[in-house]
């Protein structure tokens, strides 16, 4: 049975942890995850979960397998960082067959560049690719409020199939920590990827208190 790979994106929008959290899931399930963090990401990371990850990618590594304890278990996935400007790498090009690919969360500047069918970095041309070769291409974008540009961008990708899934959670399950919310975002995002998960509580008209 092939294992699935997945590739993650984490850009400089705010939410990075939708994105770590959607990484820790998919290795604890046994998948491989290809992760690519934007510089813009680091910085978010940094400033919104107190992660410092290093410079050089040697650091980097140590520090995502550091954070991400999984990996170090049998049952776990790996997880294999790659640069943002490395344009070499095997996920720019169609012939790697890599085509599932989660941009969580994304700023409304990475979404215009691939709605443009822009690509100056790695995620964006990762993206461009999954979109040529007909593959499954995920969107978690964060931002508020939402201009005219921003919401044509979306549409004009969600018209080529791309799924997108706003980091909105919901609060009829009556969230009790930032986790909870958290977790709703990245529940959201398995299912459009179809991986089952518990980590929200599907709606019942049973659960409305009378």
């Amino acid at each position: 049975m092939t294992k699935r790979e997945t590739i993650v994106a984490i850009t400089g929008a705010s939410g990075s942890i939708y994105g770590l959290r959607l990484v820790d899931e998919l290795l604890k399930r046994g998948g491989d995850v290809n992760l690519i963090i934007s510089p813009s990401g680091f910085l978010v990371i940094e400033h919104e979960i107190s992660l410092r990850l290093g410079k050089t990618k040697k650091e980097i590594e140590t520090g995502l397998k550091k954070y991400f304890k999984n990996p170090f278990k049998k049952s776990s996935g790996h997880i294999k960082y790659h640069s943002h400007n490395d344009l070499l790498s095997l996920l720019a090009s169609g012939s790697s067959l890599k085509k599932d690919m989660i941009i969580c969360p994304c700023s409304m500047g990475t979404l215009a560049r691939i709605a443009a069918g822009i690509s100056g970095n790695l995620i964006e041309r990762t993206a461009d690719v999954v979109l040529k070769e007909k593959g499954r291409l995920i969107i978690v974008p964060r931002e508020t409020p939402l201009n005219q540009i921003h919401l044509e961008n979306m549409l004009k990708l969600c018209k080529m199939g791309v799924h997108i899934i706003p980091a909105m959670p919901a609060f009829y399950h009556k969230p009790k920590i930032i986790g909870d919310m958290v977790d709703f975002v990245v529940g959201k995002t398995l299912d459009a990827m179809g991986i089952e998960n518990k980590l929200y509580k599907r709606w019942k008209p049973s659960a409305i208190v009378k």
